[in-house]
């Protein structure tokens, strides 16, 4: 949850045209709850049945039937364009990233210079 917490509030992140949605395999209610004592303000969505990991095509990136921590840039097109799991051991098995490595990350992706 800090992750979103920071980028929320990040100015990097936050001057890239893209917008930030946390999605989260647990039940409306708990998530809620858990987002809102964080303060968290961009959209949430609770995705009970994974459908929004079908429907990008990303399921592969879940850490058996759950989501993992895994980033993912849409574009305009319903594409997915760019995707990262840091916490996948080739990423450094990492659950916190700095803003500014996601902001820039995601800056090189939207130019398309991301590997």
């Amino acid at each position: 949850m800090q992750q979103v917490v920071d980028l929320q509030s990040d100015k990097a992140f936050g001057g890239l045209d893209v917008e930030l949605l946390a999605i989260s395999p647990d039940p409306l209610d708990a998530w809620q709850e858990e987002g809102g004592s964080y303060g968290i303000t961009v959209p949430m969505l609770a995705d009970p049945e994974n459908a929004a990991w079908d429907r990008y095509g990303t399921s592969g990136w879940m850490m058996g039937s759950e989501p993992g921590h895994a980033f993912f840039l849409v574009g305009s097109d319903g594409r997915v364009a760019w995707v990262r799991d840091y916490a996948a051991p080739e990423h450094g098995g990492l659950m916190y990233v700095p803003p500014d490595e996601i902001a820039s990350q995601v800056q090189e992706a939207l130019a398309g210079t991301a590997a």
